[in-house]
């Protein structure tokens, strides 16, 4: 499956190199946008509905933001997309693709084969805001920092627990600490906004981590 990319800044799905950047052809029938301008971009070029797809990246908007919606039946060629990654940490090999109602299920598979082509593993869903990785770990990283608030036990019993009683690689405190509390922040504070559930309310210790990283660059 060949495709072009258009930059449009700086990428949080691929910051740096990667095979599927070297894969990109400027005459490829696929069209990606990348960085944190995509939704911009896209939506300033003519409409491309011979393109066999074309891949927003996102952030934790939807990709309605940017192609509009038609009462349920929107959808073309366009995608959404984005390789999870958790704060400043390296970008995982997961990349979630979102589609919308009416999206061509050729478009679909186009994009999933461009990104499983160079060894990426990808999940589609449908268009909400969050996609599903920070749809469902968000709320249990507030969960966590907020018992710790509470003093339920300290940080690194906590984060033991976890590690032992569920088998995951690192605890949530730790976690969060290592890949950036700030940015925990900015997604919580973004899924609270678009869906005004309690559980995506930005933690206490998440928002005190934002505001001293606002302080430090200004």
């Amino acid at each position: 499956m060949s495709y072009q990319i258009v930059e449009a800044g700086q990428s949080r799905s691929f910051p740096d190199g990667h095979p599927f950047l070297d894969a990109a052809s400027p005459a490829g029938d696929g069209i990606v946008y990348l960085g944190e301008g995509a939704g911009q971009a896209f939506a300033g070029a003519p409409a491309n509905p011979s393109a066999r797809f074309i891949a927003v990246e996102l952030d934790s908007e939807c990709l309605g933001a940017h192609t509009g919606e038609q009462a349920g039946k929107e959808g073309s060629n366009v995608v959404g997309f984005a390789r999870f990654r958790l704060g400043n940490a390296a970008p995982s090999n997961l990349v979630e693709l979102v589609k919308q109602p009416g999206t061509a299920c050729e478009a679909v598979e186009a994009a999933r084969e461009a990104f499983q082509a160079v060894g990426l593993v990808v999940a589609v869903c449908n268009d909400f805001p969050g996609r599903i990785v920070d749809r469902l770990v968000r709320p249990y990283y507030n969960a966590a920092l907020r018992r710790l608030d509470e003093r339920l036990a300290t940080a690194e019993d906590m984060d033991q627990t976890l590690r032992l009683g569920l088998g995951y690689p690192e605890g949530p405190i730790s976690l969060l600490e290592r890949t950036g509390l700030a940015h925990h922040y900015t997604v919580t504070a973004s899924l609270y906004e678009a869906l005004g559930q309690e559980a995506y309310a930005p933690a206490r210790r998440a928002r005190v981590a934002a505001q001293r990283a606002e302080r430090s660059s200004s």
